[in-house]
């Protein structure tokens, strides 16, 4: 299993009113931290924060993918799944950094069979965080997803513990493998480490009551929700579902990358005018 990344001294910090993002272009292009009037709202550390999913999002069934009558096999992080992608655990190279935005950019390469590359934008506003990622082939077509894996703490030490709200239209009913095994059925309650539907896009809600409400909102069609630990829940907006590449693949070409997008929007409790400050 590939260790987490560390931390990188070569930090972008982004800054809009009250908001302040940090990326780790070296720790695998995550966004490291995210804070609203000084109320951190993503949990930090190594593998934490929000990490880029890409070419594939979630559990990839026995580390292998299927593609034109060829199999290519993945180091299996999630025994016996490989998991994630190929992308959050190596550097990232900054095309462009500004104080509000950045942009950084991936190649692809080994393990990952097909020459392309991955580019993420981050742009900060003083109520939101817009994110987007695209994937492009630099020849041979292959399929690819994209995604975010963010972890949201639950107790932001203001305010009551995190809420999650959503309507989708289906869950991808879960096998003894955690793979989606082909059914859609009626959402469940959770606790979830499942996929979700949303065919009109992504839209959830996480309210801290009390704190802070963060909408999320993505052009992608599937969610998973992760909220089993006691102090973490994510909220992960991907193209498709886990071991999509497989079973619904999104081919790329040249002339036809794959571009996601997710807005994160934030806002005081009702009646608490100055977003300056959270009580």
């Amino acid at each position: 299993m590939h260790d987490a990344p560390t931390a990188s001294p070569d930090l972008l910090t982004l800054n809009a009113g009250p908001a302040v993002a940090v990326v780790d272009p070296a720790g695998g292009g995550r966004l490291a931290a995210l804070s609203v009037a000084g109320v951190e709202l993503l949990m930090p550390g190594a593998g934490f924060g929000s990490f880029p999913m890409a070419p594939w999002c979630g559990r990839l069934a026995g580390g292998v993918l299927r593609s034109a009558g060829r199999f290519h096999r993945f180091p299996r992080e999630a025994p016996p799944h490989a998991i994630h992608g190929t992308v959050r655990n190596s550097p990232w190279r900054v095309v462009r950094a500004a104080a509000d935005s950045a942009l950084l950019e991936h190649g692809l390469g080994a393990p990952w069979p097909f020459a392309g590359r991955v580019t993420q934008e981050f742009a900060l506003s003083p109520s939101c965080l817009r994110l987007a990622m695209t994937v492009e082939s630099h020849g041979e077509p292959f399929p690819a997803q994209a995604g975010w894996h963010p972890w949201f703490r639950r107790d932001l030490g203001t305010g009551g513990p995190a809420e999650l709200r959503l309507a989708a239209a289906w869950q991808e009913e879960r096998g003894p493998d955690h793979l989606p095994t082909g059914r859609r059925i009626a959402p469940r309650e959770g606790p979830w480490d499942d996929c979700f539907g949303m065919p009109d896009g992504v839209a959830v809600t996480v309210d801290w009551p009390g704190a802070l409400t963060l909408e999320i909102t993505s052009s992608a069609r599937w969610v998973v929700i992760y909220d089993e630990p006691a102090e973490a829940l994510c909220v992960e907006p991907q193209s498709g579902p886990p071991n999509g590449l497989n079973t619904l693949p999104r081919p790329v070409t040249p002339r036809s990358p794959l571009t996601v997008t997710s807005t994160w929007h934030w806002s005081p409790p009702a009646g608490q005018a100055d977003e300056g400050q959270l009580r």
